[in-house]
């Protein structure tokens, strides 16, 4: 491939870290964009809702490929700004197809397992199931999705863009972020935090599945994703919708009580809940949104996943037998 330049949103990210990483690691010329932490070199420093910022961008740029990481992707900070969500969710993305489905770039968008409603007995959902999500990142996602195929549809390019579903993610966290940039690595904490003696329990759910991924198998997959569908002549005869995620299935209380085996910790402290959604409270999480991987792999791309055990025993350097 003679052009390989990728652009990566939110490249300060979680994600997005790794993304540049992956592209970077096979020779891509790689740039970010990011906000508060954009280094004006690496990472420039662009407000994805400002259309004429993201123009100069990509004029600047000219990448062959955008893989678009930003998002606001915590549910409860998502229904606490539900009009900030919109604009960065739905309206940014929009207008970012609008504009890379002009100059000819390939987009990939990342999604998520809540735009399935995950009721009982459901899953695995494959690509093209009926969604239905259960709170309001959960829609702001899937409208997104459908914001970014319709401008590609509308640009006459069907094809041009794709959809990656993943999961929950865990994985490396920057040390001045810590471990709250993951819902699964912040478990951590709470397992080596114990309350003080004769505090209140820290309740954990017990009831959802959750299917934690690592943010290194999902950079590797967007990195596999784009080369394919830049290879094919006839994208249009491509899925515009693919889904990625490991087999490990745990609850979080599950999580916790592994993370206390490694790390040789009692877990006393917290306490399974089994009793699911409170019904009063204004984020409602699915039951279980275990996505399949299918259409990967009839597209030829590797779906294996590290072990969630085997990753964090050697994070924390915790080889205990």
């Amino acid at each position: 491939m003679a052009d390989k330049t990728a652009l990566v949103t939110g490249a300060t990210g979680f994600l997005g870290r790794q993304v540049v990483k992956a592209f970077a690691g096979h020779g891509w010329a790689v740039k970010g964009t990011g906000l508060s932490r954009a280094d004006g070199v690496d990472v420039l420093k662009v407000d994805l809702e400002d259309a004429k910022q993201v123009e100069r961008v990509l004029e600047g740029v000219k990448p062959k490929v955008v893989i678009h990481c930003a998002a606001n992707r915590f549910p409860d900070k998502v229904d606490n700004d539900p009009l900030g969500t919109r604009a960065l969710n739905i309206e940014a993305p929009r207008s970012l197809a609008a504009l890379c489905a002009r100059r000819g770039i390939f987009l990939v968008y990342i999604s998520t397992d809540y735009v399935f409603a995950g009721r009982p007995g459901e899953a695995p959902y494959e690509a093209g199931a009926a969604t239905g999500p259960t709170n309001l990142y959960g829609q702001t996602k899937l409208d997104g999705e459908g914001a970014v195929l319709e401008a590609y549809k509308q640009a006459g390019w069907e094809g041009g863009a794709v959809v990656l579903r993943v999961p929950v993610l865990y994985g490396e966290v920057e040390k001045e972020k810590g471990n709250g940039e993951s819902a699964v690595n912040c478990l951590m904490d709470v397992v080596m935090k114990p309350v003080p003696e004769g505090g209140k329990k820290v309740g954990m759910d017990h009831w959802a599945l959750r299917y934690p991924t690592n943010t290194e198998d999902v950079s590797r997959v967007c990195y596999d994703v784009a080369v394919r569908y830049l290879g094919e002549r006839d994208k249009a005869a491509l899925p515009r919708v693919l889904q990625f995620s490991s087999e490990d299935r745990y609850t979080k209380y599950e999580m916790c009580q592994l993370f206390g085996e490694i790390m040789g910790a009692p877990i006393d402290h917290i306490q399974a809940n089994t009793e699911g959604n409170d019904p009063n409270a204004s984020v409602q999480r699915p039951y279980d949104c275990h996505l399949s991987t299918r259409a990967l792999k009839e597209l030829g791309i590797d779906v294996s996943t590290q072990d969630f055990v085997g990753w964090w025993r050697r994070e924390c350097r915790a080889f205990r037998h």
